[in-house]
């Protein structure tokens, strides 16, 4: 399912336009970004996270440096610290799922 086709369902399920029902999504996606967004700019150890009862929690993880591979050279190579997000389904969507 693209974004395109989760606009197209969201506005027949509400019954809104595609225009309006685009926009929603859109809201709701970068409400989720600007959150994660923040969070990872934030220093602490105990992090919030966005979570939707049913659908899933998402929330920002640090990803340790490492070394790695050049694949090309084989040479090695320092893979710097960074942020990821990260996504855990809900128990409503594992067992939706798992048919």
């Amino acid at each position: 399912m693209t974004k395109t086709d989760l606009i197209e369902k969201v506005a027949e399920k509400a019954g809104m336009t595609k225009k309006d029902a685009g926009e929603v999504v859109n809201i709701v996606f970068d409400s989720i970004t600007d959150f994660l967004a923040g969070e990872a700019k934030k220093a602490e150890n105990k992090r919030k996270k966005v979570q939707i009862i049913g659908f899933g929690s998402f929330d920002v993880r640090d990803r340790k440096p490492r070394k790695g591979l050049n694949p090309r050279t084989k040479a090695e190579i320092s893979i710097p610290a960074k942020k990821v997000p990260n996504f855990k389904p809900g128990k409503a969507l594992k067992e939706s799922v798992d048919i």
